[in-house]
């Protein structure tokens, strides 16, 4: 077991044995405050389910902290999602209710009421963050309490052409009193992990933030009484006027006040637990039963169209191979099917090398997508460790270049029966699918750096994933395809007729089938599809990984099955070109998968609003699709290559 080997075995049991007590949800260390300590509210870019273009929360006419604007570190992912995380001048003092006022702001210009008029209207959300927590809100519709992150910039009173801004913020702080237990406390994230020893909770004994619920409202201040204060002096509690002239109008030379209050509660939740209230928000939950019963059929049916498959070609090679070599050649001459095509199966496909390469990056892509998923399931890339699931899923990528170049190298090899021109191959895999999303990025960016919107990709930025591909990706695919070369040749078991055997006609297109056997694939993802396309578009939290990895593996053995199934009846008809029909009869969900994006931008993003917005949407949703056409058929493909490959080796042949 080694020198370690014990001990971190050791230690593992003791962790498991404490599970209920001693994990929770990843993301940071728990933080205790002492009463009266500081704590700053951050703030994150603007968001809107109208426009899906963040902008920085310092465009519009708000209160500058003190001591200035200071940007927060952020990872990669959170740059590429549009994150733009700032200080604020909210600070509460822990454990202390009070009432205290921001700032005036000089007179509305023209600029300023037309911006905050335009984010009023686009349904812009304010986002906050404390101690790692979002704020959160909750409103009534049709008598349901719903909750959502963030309040609206301002609001627009039914029957009314006015604009109100929130002016006024009153802040709920959960609290829960924290006096150190014989518990002992993990924390994976940013920080990495650590054990909190019982003297530590000792010393840290003090107050827990376990919820931020915030309740915006618009108030008229009396700006000729308000511009004499001075930031944080203590005001009069207010409650949120109902009246249109109790607000505060958004109007030229106007000056608008900005005050805030903090109560703060005790809670029963604890630190584990603090996250669930996002994580079960209303109308993110997953039906389950629906979910179970949609795969548990289609996995059902997948099993009986496999069986009676594997029955059928069980019996083609007993009774072939029961007769003598006199029966088999009358018996090719007076029968049809996949035993004719003996000489053709293995003929090299027309756009072989794009093939080699569409497979290498299909690996890559499958790798990078179950590895994530896996580490999301055991709970290292959570909600709480904003962009680490993006910024995981690049890294992954980058590093499973090495895959990609072995793969495709080695199916190169056995195509062309040697290794001339893999290096060229190599690059071609290392720039295929990372060019195109580039490409699809850069369009879309230039729409964005228009728009003056935070989602825009710095040029730094993009000069940083230009390097990390040029020094990790490409060296990495160079060397899996030389690791390829040297790996040991697969033979194939049949010899290849110089003349092409002239297939059958047919009387519909083998392309129909192509596509229509996307369907089945389809049907095990648009579930969860729905949900995964709902967290990424209306800003909903999805944290169902566990879930997600058994749909995952539940697709593979469907789209492996389907590839196979359409393989052995392209066969059975005499037609030998199997290599990229085997590709794209599991690839095909990928256009399903894009038709679905459309069906959800007309019927569930109807609030989305303006052409940059459904091209913004229609960029990304292509990127998906591209990427899972390159899993989903380098999936059907490979286990129709081990399959034909199999089968002709289970063939005398003379």
């Amino acid at each position: 077991m080694g020198i370690l080997g014990f001990p971190l075995a050791l230690l593992f049991v003791l962790l498991l044995g404490n599970t209920s007590d001693a994990f929770y949800l990843p993301g940071s260390y728990m933080h205790t405050y002492g009463k009266g300590e500081v704590i700053s509210i951050k703030v994150n870019s603007l968001t809107s389910i109208e426009t899906e273009m963040p902008f920085n929360y310092y465009s519009l006419p708000y209160c500058p902290p003190p001591d200035g604007i200071k940007k927060s570190a952020e990872n990669l992912g959170e740059l590429l999602m549009g994150d733009q995380i700032d200080n604020s001048p909210y600070r509460f003092r822990m454990y202390v209710n009070e009432s205290l006022f921001l700032c005036t702001t000089p007179s509305l210009n023209e600029h300023d009421v037309k911006l905050l008029k335009q984010r009023t209207h686009d349904l812009y959300q304010v986002n906050m963050i404390l101690d790692n927590l979002p704020a959160m809100r909750y409103t009534e519709q049709n008598g349901i309490k719903v909750q959502w992150t963030g309040y609206p910039v301002g609001y627009t009173p039914s029957g009314s052409s006015e604009d109100y801004i929130i002016n006024h913020l009153k802040f709920k702080v959960l609290v829960h009193k924290y006096e150190g237990s014989e518990v002992q406390v993990i924390g994976t994230g940013e920080e990495g992990m650590g054990v909190i020893t019982q003297n530590d909770q000792k010393q840290m004994a003090g107050y827990e933030i376990v919820g931020l619920e915030v309740i915006p409202c618009s108030v008229k201040r009396d700006p000729e009484v308000f511009s004499k204060l001075n930031m944080y002096d203590k005001i009069d509690p207010v409650s949120c006027p109902l009246e249109p002239e109790k607000s505060q109008v958004i109007r030229e030379q106007e000056k608008v006040s900005f005050t805030y209050e903090v109560e703060f509660v005790d809670s029963d939740i604890r630190w584990p637990s603090r996250w669930d209230a996002y994580l079960k928000m209303d109308g993110a939950r997953v039906h389950w039963f629906s979910i179970m019963n949609s795969l548990m059929v289609i996995f059902f049916l997948a099993g009986i169209v496999f069986v009676i498959f594997l029955r059928t070609v069980r019996r083609d090679l007993t009774r072939y191979e029961e007769l003598d070599k006199e029966a088999q050649a009358q018996m090719n001459e007076e029968l049809s099917g996949w035993k004719l095509v003996v000489g053709d199966v293995f003929r090299e496909p027309t756009c072989s090398k794009l093939l080699c390469v569409m497979i290498g990056d299909g690996v890559q892509i499958t790798g990078m997508a179950v590895v994530t998923i896996v580490f999301a399931a055991l709970g290292f890339m959570s909600p709480a460790s904003r962009g680490m699931l993006l910024t995981g899923m690049i890294i992954l990528y980058l590093f499973l270049g090495i895959f990609a170049g072995y793969f495709g190298v080695r199916l190169w090899r056995t195509i062309k029966g040697g290794s001339e021109g893999w290096p060229s191959l190599c690059w071609s895999i290392a720039c295929f699918f990372p060019g195109i999303v580039f490409a699809i990025l850069t369009i879309l960016n230039f729409i964005l750096w228009g728009s003056n919107s935070t989602g825009a990709i710095p040029i730094s930025l993009f000069f940083i994933l230009l390097s990390l591909w040029f020094c990790i990706s490409v060296p990495l695919t160079l060397l899996g395809g030389f690791l390829g070369t040297r790996a040991e040749h697969i033979q194939f078991p049949v010899r290849t007729n110089q003349i092409p055997r002239e297939i059958p006609a047919r009387k519909y297109p083998s392309w129909l089938l192509v596509l229509g056997a996307g369907t089945l694939p389809f049907g095990t993802l648009f579930i969860e599809l729905f949900f995964i396309l709902s967290s990424i578009w209306l800003g909903r939290f999805y944290y169902v990984f566990g879930f997600l990895l058994v749909v995952l593996l539940l697709l593979v053995i469907v789209c492996a099955e389907v590839s196979v199934v359409l393989t052995y009846m392209h066969l059975c008809v005499e037609d030998w070109r199997w290599w990229w029909k085997a590709f794209f009869a599991s690839g095909s969900v990928a256009l399903y998968v894009f038709l679905y994006s459309i069906n959800y931008l007309v019927f569930d993003l109807r609030s989305l609003s303006g052409p940059v917005s459904a091209i913004l949407y229609l960029g990304y949703s292509s990127i998906m699709a591209f990427a899972i056409m390159l899993s989903t058929g380098t999936i059907g493909f490979l286990m129709s290559f081990f399959f034909v490959h199999y089968l002709f080796s289970s063939v005398k042949i003379d």
